[in-house]
């Protein structure tokens, strides 16, 4: 669902942004932008990116969906096809941070890389929400989930897609030479991050009710897949989603306190950082998927099957 709505969006604002505020750059660059990147008023980053790390993170998240791309391709679940079409935008935001080393103070390609790279997790947790309902309903549990599935999915997507909007509305306006307008971006992007971080920890405490429930209340569904390989127990499936949401959490908590910082915060101005507090765990986050893949754990209900599954839905528990 996330996946044809983000995609096109990310793409459109990438190009709108570039060219218009790639024209803006007016500040005059110093000549040699290697001398002192952390006071180069152009460089936007604060650092040179350093090629060894950009090209190991790129080979690690091209593989992994690539991988992902073949698991969906033959085993099924498109459902996940949002995280799927993320993985390579953040791949291609990686493959612009070489473009980002060699031109140092190119905003147009700062903008780009940038974009892709901060913008990109939506979709990842945008996967994640689809997936719970995904999963609530293959175990029959979908009454111990707060809200309707459907509607839960919904909610939560439609949550990913506003903060999606805020947050590259807010970092291109960050990117002007006029600094009230940049500051004012930066604000707009903060809020955005606020948002979405408290969006997925509401997510994430209503998964972890719902796996309180399951576990207390349904004992007979925990032990179904007791003596089955682990991938068809779908308890290795729960505990992928919950390393997912650990990752992504400390991802956007990470991205909220780099941004209350400022332009030229600490963590703003660290490769180290970066790669810390960002980069690692959402590389955790969709990694996790390349030997627990969903499609193998659900697959598609047969009509007939799928419409008792629906209508036997009750209203949720509140308890």
């Amino acid at each position: 669902m996330a996946g044809p709505i983000l995609a096109p969006t990310l793409f459109l604002l990438t190009l709108l942004v570039t060219s218009a505020q790639a024209a803006t750059n007016s500040v005059i660059c110093p000549s040699d932008p290697y001398l002192d990147p952390r006071n180069d008023p152009c460089n936007a980053l604060g650092y040179i990116a350093n090629n060894t790390l950009t090209a190991v993170a790129f080979v690690y998240v091209l593989l992994v969906v690539l991988i992902q791309t073949y698991q969906i391709i033959y085993n099924g679940g498109k459902f996940m096809l949002s995280m799927v079409i993320g993985e390579y935008i953040y791949a291609l935001g990686f493959a612009f941070r070489f473009a980002v080393h060699h031109s140092p103070d190119s905003l147009g390609i700062f903008i780009t890389e940038d974009l892709m790279i901060v913008l990109s997790p939506c979709f990842f947790i945008a996967a994640n929400y689809t997936l719970l309902g995904r999963l609530a309903n293959e175990i029959d549990c979908a009454h111990h989930v707060l809200l309707p599935v459907r509607r839960l999915t919904l909610i939560f997507v439609l949550s990913d897609v506003t903060t999606f909007v805020i947050q590259a509305a807010g970092a291109s306006m960050s990117t002007s030479t006029v600094q009230s307008a940049a500051l004012t971006g930066l604000h707009i992007f903060l809020i955005g991050l606020i948002m979405q971080l408290v969006s997925f920890v509401f997510f994430c405490t209503i998964y972890a009710r719902f796996l309180y429930k399951v576990y207390t209340k349904e004992q007979d569904v925990c032990m179904r897949d007791l003596k089955q390989p682990w991938n068809n127990d779908w308890r290795t499936l729960a505990a992928a989603l919950a390393v997912s949401c650990i990752g992504l959490l400390i991802r956007s908590f990470y991205r909220v306190v780099e941004a209350s910082q400022g332009f030229r915060g600490n963590l703003s101005t660290s490769e180290t950082a970066f790669y810390l507090g960002d980069t690692i765990p959402i590389c955790l986050a969709i990694v996790v998927y390349v030997p627990f893949w969903p499609g193998r754990f659900i697959k598609p209900a047969l009509p007939y099957v799928k419409e008792q599954k629906e209508l036997s839905i009750s209203s949720p528990s509140i308890v």
